[in-house]
């Protein structure tokens, strides 16, 4: 018998998909949330694909911006994990798209969970909330989880705003309301791992545009890299470690330049060996072609600047164990291959 509920909002996001998978190999049952009902049975279908049976799993219509179906959600869940959160390649015009629903929708979500008693709530966060202080760390500084982004930081995307803001929200509110749940928040840094259908990720998007000649040069950047089915491991692991509740959990293992990513899916798909990108670009001519290619904006403040960090907390606190860095990168280029993306 499954041990208790759980609700997955965003459930047909990248990260939602294995943490169902996740939740129902440990042998919880799972609602989850979607703006559109009829992708229900796709992401039943993802699931499967992940390795888990999501016959049983049901879904309820809600919307980060709107209290209709929220309460619904939550009915007969003891735990909440909410990883329902835009992540565009581009900034939008308006940087409220992805700043409103991300923090209004963190506090909703929580708002409800506190009206229906649940025990605890853990929140998909990410790395960028806590790896673009201002002013600039030090270089050689190794990020942890005591770290924050200042999100009146001048360089800032809208989505490392939203980030930060929706997960500073939380705590705060968690802080102040006595009723409220317990919260953990994980923080994933880029995240490749195995894709789980066609509809891919943002991070998936930047492995297909790689493989397709998009980039025949790199900027001079490198990230630190997660593996899905880690960052998985890693929400459940912190929804049932009692030790867990009111901490942040770097989810990532391994920082790699994106030359590196390039030539790790040319590694196993041979057949793309010149369309990866094939030197580093200045950073000069970056800043510059940012100018007129926005999608470069994002890691303008990431030029000259390493942002490496440590999985220590997760290793101690959760037991957690992580895949390598080449590990995600290969296996997320072999499932895009495998799904007819590249």
């Amino acid at each position: 018998m499954p041990t208790a509920k759980v609700l997955v909002t965003g459930a047909s996001g990248f990260i939602a998909k294995h943490c169902i998978a996740e939740l129902l190999r440990r042998d919880f049952s799972v609602r989850g949330t979607l703006r559109d009902m009829g992708r229900a049975d796709a992401v039943r279908k993802s699931v499967a694909r992940a390795g888990a049976d999501a016959s049983g799993v049901d879904f309820v219509a809600a919307d980060l911006l709107r209290d209709d179906g929220w309460s619904q959600a939550m009915q007969g869940c003891a735990f909440v994990l909410h990883a329902a959160s835009p992540f565009p390649l581009q900034d939008p015009p308006n940087p409220d798209d992805l700043i409103r629903p991300a923090r209004e929708g963190a506090l909703r979500v929580l708002k409800a969970a506190t009206r229906a008693g649940i025990k605890r709530v853990v929140m998909t966060s990410s790395v960028v909330a806590i790896t673009m202080p201002w002013p600039e760390a030090p270089l050689g500084h190794v990020f942890t989880e005591a770290d924050w982004t200042n999100p009146k930081r001048p360089d800032l995307t809208a989505y490392i705003v939203s980030k930060t803001l929706a997960e500073q929200a939380a705590w705060d509110y968690v802080k102040g309301e006595p009723r409220a749940p317990e919260l953990a928040a994980v923080n994933p840094a880029i995240v490749l791992g195995p894709a789980t259908d066609a509809d891919i990720s943002s991070s998936h998007e930047v492995i297909k545009l790689m493989a397709k000649g998009a980039y025949p040069a790199a900027p001079k950047v490198g990230f630190p890299i997660s593996d899905v089915r880690d960052v998985a491991a890693t929400h459940v692991l912190a929804l049932t470690t009692p030790a867990a509740a009111g901490k942040r959990f770097l989810s990532a293992n391994g920082f790699l330049r994106l030359i590196e990513v390039g030539r790790l899916v040319a590694d196993v798909l041979p057949d793309v060996q010149g369309e990866v990108p094939r030197r580093e670009l200045p950073d000069w001519l970056v800043r510059a072609v940012a100018l007129f290619d926005k999608r470069l904006k994002a890691v303008l403040p990431d030029l000259g600047h390493p942002r490496p960090v440590t999985n220590a907390q997760a290793r101690s606190v959760l037991g957690q164990t992580f895949r390598t860095a080449p590990e995600a990168v290969k296996s997320a280029a072999l499932s895009l291959r495998e799904l007819g993306v590249i």
